[in-house]
């Protein structure tokens, strides 16, 4: 793969192919962390690790692992990976640890992660595996610190703790703000996308680990082929 290829893989999740902004994937924990920048940061690092090494180790492994099990052999690499980033956390961030709470382990079943193995990890090489899950990742931490920054700032008038505005509206650290920020993001992601000449993905289809095997998207894509044969 040339060097162009590499830099594709790397930058597609960050805009293009946003896992939170353009899949619409992992929104549990991005509008439950993200009622403070510190927050969204440590679970930015915390997933992106878990993806560099989740999709290296599954690459690698890739002709190994036998089809049938392949699911299970991917929550276990990961769940593997989610322990030591939890453990490493809870040493030298004990803090955002206590923030994160029960949404740090749950990464185990983040379907960002469990996503790009199957579609990405276990069809790929080691290092566009690599550069996958690092671009996911930024991407991913990306979407999380902007909501982080926006709900924080309106919410309680700070960001990472300093006092910028003298006001402070509280429904933004609510889950309603957290929609209502979301959508706003999600909206511009995909004015971005359409300026640029890409095709915004309406459906998170081709994240999901089980596309393969949904009878649910092959009765759409049976519909689209009719409608564009009828035309």
């Amino acid at each position: 793969m040339a060097k162009h290829g590499y830099l594709k893989e790397f930058t597609k999740g960050i805009v293009k192919e946003n896992p939170v902004l353009c899949l619409v994937l992992g929104t549990c924990p991005t509008l439950a962390v993200t009622t403070s920048a510190s927050n969204a940061i440590g679970m930015g690092v915390a997933a992106t690790a878990v993806l560099i090494c989740s999709n290296a180790v599954i690459s690698a492994l890739r002709k190994v692992i036998p089809d049938k099990v392949r699911i299970p052999a991917y929550i276990t690499i990961i769940a593997g990976f989610v322990t030591i980033v939890q453990m490493l956390v809870k040493a030298f961030a004990p803090a955002i640890n206590d923030s994160l709470g029960i949404f740090l382990p749950l990464i185990v079943v983040n379907c960002i992660i469990l996503g790009r193995a199957e579609m990405f990890a276990g069809k790929n090489p080691v290092l566009p595996s690599i550069l996958d899950g690092l671009g996911m990742g930024v991407g991913f931490t990306a979407a999380l610190l902007c909501m982080g920054i926006i709900r924080e700032l309106l919410g309680s008038g700070s960001v990472f703790g300093v006092q910028l505005l003298p006001f402070k509206i509280l429904i933004f650290i609510l889950p309603p703000g957290g929609f209502f920020v979301f959508g706003m993001l999600i909206m511009l992601a995909n004015k971005l996308n359409t300026r640029a000449g890409r095709e915004v993905k309406t459906t998170p289809c081709d994240g999901c680990p089980m596309a393969a095997n949904c009878s649910q998207k092959a009765e759409k894509c049976g519909e689209k082929e009719a409608a564009e044969h009828v035309d």
